[in-house]
């Protein structure tokens, strides 16, 4: 058989449906393949604790600290269906990020994107480690790109076809986005100001019933923040003054920098995690801005005989055509503005966490497959790219101990299941620390009946008096000794020291091995205590 036949043949057989469903399968499997594999992230152990209360209780009210309502109403509705646990809080994290795959298909079908960039686009959202890892992880920011992708898809339906259903979809999502999280502003507002320029230069053409569906689209979207902020109704009070505590708290951080950084701070989650996409976006974007010279040249040559062929038309009162508008390159020009846009804004705010890059990643990764199609390094540079990004999720995602990584940002330790076993050992447990979680997701209800939460710096006579099974405290605020008991420090949590890791970072890059910030507990056993770990 010739290369031509098993070339025909594949192209036969493995049409881009297939592909993508292929491409779905992988995503499906990085989400969902031991998915509590590592203990929850302090984070996520506060959101699951809301969502749990919210199902055994009933209660919720919307705090800006602990971000919108959307994630703890599904959560507490998958607790209600599947019974609370870590795995059962990241089912719909895990959806979120596998239904991307799903929605660059409808790009491709529309003409946005190549039969090609949008295969490479979803196997890039596939394998990405930051895509994977944060798609593993209770937080917002997963439905906040999977809401924002919704909202690109139902746009660009509703301009091409004009249909308001469109409109409601995109709509929804965008309520629904504003739920979950503040910074969805950031992504209406990106996507609104280019629909502005857009119009301006005749590169779209609004709907003619356009005001009318703004109109409906602005009632849908907040009657669900309604919903959702005011609890179901319960705690309406909140529609008055809910937006205003959120951009004093956020505008609060910002001027704090809490958890700051440079504004370089994603550059370097890129280079850790995602070199070759950013390599690939930024020859893009090169290639994109040289790309119209080269265009003029070429239409020079040719506007000899486009010009008799509009004489012609003319001459027989025919009408001109209307200008062709290359559609990939339009978007691509759309995806280079979405992504210079957030890199701006998510440099510029001082709240530095591992988990804004994908906000900005997002973007980054249509643009990366610009040309793909047409430059023939391409397709093997993201065939590396894809090899690169597999091995660092394989890492980040499926290691079951410790990792010393940035993207973790400050992760519980795996020690703490076995301080959980001697909990679960002990009869009576006292905490003496204020930097307590995640112990109350794990021991709620009737499982914590037998700890005591103490303060911090509680006599040893008391201790001893009460008749502690085990004692826990903070190492910088421990005992140097209890009577009685075997001491033993364990790691609590851990994150990657920037600072004592920066005389190494060549090395560290190679070979992950570093030194690691901790917070860490001494654990006071009793000496005549069977722990059975």
């Amino acid at each position: 058989m010739s290369a031509a036949e098993l070339s025909r043949k594949i192209h036969l057989h493995l049409s881009y449906e297939r592909i993508f469903l292929i491409l779905f399968a992988i995503a499906l499997i990085a989400r969902f393949t031991l998915l509590d594999l590592k203990l929850f992230h302090h984070d996520e152990a506060v959101h699951a604790w809301f969502s749990w209360r919210l199902q055994t209780l009933g209660t919720y009210s919307y705090d800006p600290v602990y971000h919108g309502p959307f994630l703890y109403y599904v959560t507490a509705g998958m607790f209600s269906l599947f019974g609370p646990s870590d795995l059962v809080g990241r089912i719909i994290p895990a959806l979120a990020g596998t239904l991307l795959i799903v929605l660059v298909y409808p790009i491709y079908r529309l003409g946005y994107t190549s039969g090609r960039q949008a295969v490479a686009a979803a196997l890039f959202l596939a394998v990405s480690p930051e895509m994977v890892y944060f798609s593993r992880f209770l937080r917002n920011d997963i439905f906040i790109v999977f809401f924002s992708l919704v909202l690109l898809v139902a746009g660009l339906y509703y301009f091409e076809r004009g249909e308001r259903k469109y409109l409601i979809i995109g709509a929804a999502a965008a309520g629904l986005g504003m739920c979950a999280k503040e910074n969805m502003p950031i992504v209406i507002a990106t996507f609104g100001s280019y629909l502005v320029y857009a119009v301006w230069r005749r590169t779209l053409t609004l709907p003619r019933r356009w005001k009318a569906d703004l109109v409906i689209g602005i009632i849908v979207a907040a009657g669900i923040m309604a919903v959702f902020y005011s609890s179901f109704l319960q705690h309406p009070e909140i529609l008055a003054d809910g937006w205003l505590r959120a951009i004093e708290h956020w505008t609060s951080m910002h001027q704090q920098q809490r958890l700051g950084g440079p504004p370089y701070f994603y550059l370097l989650l890129f280079v850790l995690y995602e070199l070759p996409l950013l390599l690939l976006a930024g020859i893009a974007v090169l290639q994109f801005l040289i790309e119209p010279a080269r265009m003029r040249a070429e239409t020079e040559e040719t506007v000899t005989g486009i010009d008799a062929i509009f004489n012609r038309m003319l001459k027989n009162s025919l009408p001109l055509p209307a200008p062709a508008i290359d559609r990939q390159r339009e978007f691509t020009r759309f995806c280079i503005y979405w992504m210079v846009t957030s890199v701006v804004i998510y440099a510029y705010i001082g709240e530095k966490v591992p988990w804004l890059i994908l906000h900005q990643l997002l973007p980054l990764i249509f643009v990366a497959v610009y040309r793909l199609d047409r430059d023939r390094w391409k397709p093997v540079a993201a065939a590396i790219a894809v090899i690169f990004l597999a091995g660092m999720t394989l890492h980040v995602a499926f290691t079951p101990a410790d990792i010393n990584e940035p993207i973790v940002q400050v992760q519980n330790s795996e020690d703490l299941r076995t301080i959980m076993a001697l909990i679960d050992a002990s009869e009576t447990v006292a905490i003496t620390t204020d930097n307590y979680w995640p112990l109350p997701w794990y021991y709620r209800g009737q499982a914590h009946s037998h700890i005591a939460y103490l303060p911090v710096g509680i006599s040893p006579d008391t201790l001893r008096a009460r008749d502690f099974d085990l004692v826990i405290s903070h190492d910088l605020e421990s005992y140097p000794s209890l009577p009685g008991y075997e001491k033993e420090t364990f790691r609590h949590s851990y994150w990657f020291s920037t600072h004592d890791n920066s005389d190494r970072l060549l090395e560290y890059y190679v070979t992950r091995k570093g030194i690691t910030g901790s917070v860490n507990w001494d654990v006071f056993v009793r000496e005549n205590m069977t722990a059975g770990v």
